[in-house]
């Protein structure tokens, strides 16, 4: 078996974490892969291969990300394009992506006995037009479109070529239901169970008291035209990236990717055992 680890060695214990991940497959014979990137830090570990992680992501059986969804979010946009099983280690706060939590690295083992289930999770394309050409971008969690400083934009939203509205706020999300759990969940939309399929849009503090979240079915064109004055400078992130920049009266185009991720679960836990522990618990006061 191949495994190639993809640390963010920026978040408390990663580093520790990355060499008990190490040392645990190396005693049951996987070949241990990790970027260039890290051979200065781990290279004087035994076992481990260091090249090009997007090289490696293709001929890995499973990419483990330590971190937090943050980094989850980065090992899935570099593994894009490929078969791979992704693995997440919570290092950080919330890792509500994560299957594994640091303290807990023995259930690693299943990872040879083929003892967990892979969860397929859809993703966004963007699409933006202007006139250098199409650019595409491909999204796990959301797509974000807002304005530097929080200045309110005018927008219209089509879907299928049907006019939907026409807004003034600070933006809008557009998320998977992966992402129904993070800004869109902050932006006031519902909790999606994450196997689902559809697209999620929320506003973000809309000039309105009536406007609501919306979903639509994952087969769904959505398309976003600003018609915001040039100062307002307008842009699109996509999975907490930089923004790219919109041009006034051209159209954002988002859709469901052709690529998924797979996702590992080797722990058991359900998605509401999940919200339960991680989600709810500053109502438990824990």
């Amino acid at each position: 078996m191949k495994v190639v680890i993809f640390p963010n060695l920026r978040k408390n214990d990663a580093y520790n974490c990355t060499l008990s991940v190490c040392e645990l497959l190396k005693k049951s014979k996987a070949e241990v892969l990790m970027d260039n990137a890290y051979s200065g830090i781990f290279g004087s570990l035994k076992g481990v291969r260091f090249g090009k992680f997007s090289e490696f992501a293709k001929e890995a059986d499973i990419a483990i990300a330590i971190g937090g969804d943050g980094t989850i979010l980065r090992c899935a946009a570099a593994m894009l394009g490929t078969d791979t099983r992704l693995l997440g280690i919570n290092t950080g706060r919330l890792g509500f992506m994560a299957s594994v939590e640091k303290i807990d690295l023995s259930v690693l083992n299943k990872l040879f006995t083929g003892d967990y289930r892979v969860s397929e999770r859809m993703m966004l394309q963007a699409e933006y037009k202007d006139q250098k050409g199409s650019s595409k971008y491909h999204a796990l969690n959301d797509i974000v479109v807002s304005s530097r400083y929080s200045k309110i934009i005018e927008f219209d939203v089509f879907v299928n070529g049907n006019h939907i509205g026409n807004y003034l706020a600070d933006g809008a999300v557009f998320s998977t239901p992966t992402g129904s759990t993070a800004y869109a969940l902050s932006a006031g939309g519902p909790i999606i169970e994450p196997e689902l399929e559809c697209i999620e849009m929320n506003l973000i503090c809309p000039h309105s008291l009536f406007v609501r979240p919306m979903i639509y079915t994952a087969d769904s064109v959505v398309s976003i035209v600003h018609h915001s004055d040039e100062d307002v400078k307008v842009g699109f992130a996509v999975d907490g990236n930089e923004p790219l920049r919109i041009s006034e009266g051209k159209e954002l185009i988002i859709r469901k990717s052709s690529h998924k991720v797979k996702l590992i679960d080797m722990t058991g836990i359900t998605f509401y055992d999940s919200l339960n522990r991680k989600l709810m618990r500053s109502l438990k006061g824990n």
